[in-house]
């Protein structure tokens, strides 16, 4: 859930998306599953939150660029990346557009393995969901 590490350590800015609009009550079982998955990765629960996630997902790879696929190319991805980094992601806003697909506006925070702050920011992650589980997701800075 981290975006390109390397490249730079930004302010932490929030970033409004056109066209999408603030989750209703009756979105509110998306969010719920949004809010699982995030608690599940900052628990490093990874059956947890693969649990959220369609069999077939398609995962951006922050770290390295790219995209992996499917629950063992998520694992595998989260693995190598909690053996490099700390990061944790609170979710702090949800909306959702037209189409269905739901921002969620969140911190991320990424530690060293030491505990040392490298990033301090706010990020857009874009869900489409299918059949409610997440389907894919896309990193918007």
């Amino acid at each position: 859930m981290t975006s390109r590490l390397c490249e730079r350590v930004s302010s932490s800015s929030r970033h409004d998306l056109p066209g999408f609009e603030a989750v209703s009550t009756t979105k509110q079982a998306s969010t719920e599953l949004l809010k699982r998955a995030y608690a599940a990765f900052n628990a490093r629960n990874l059956d947890g939150a693969l649990a959220t996630m369609r069999p077939d997902v398609v995962w951006p790879n922050g770290m390295e660029g790219g995209v992996v696929h499917g629950h063992d190319g998520v694992r595998a991805y989260w693995t190598r990346q909690w053996g490099m980094i700390n990061p944790h992601v609170d979710p702090v806003d949800f909306k959702q557009n037209d189409s269905g697909q739901i921002a969620v506006t969140v911190r991320q925070v990424v530690r060293d393995l030491s505990g040392n702050v490298i990033l301090d920011r706010m990020v857009e992650h874009v869900y489409v969901l299918k059949d409610g589980l997440i389907q894919s997701m896309d990193i918007r800075e």
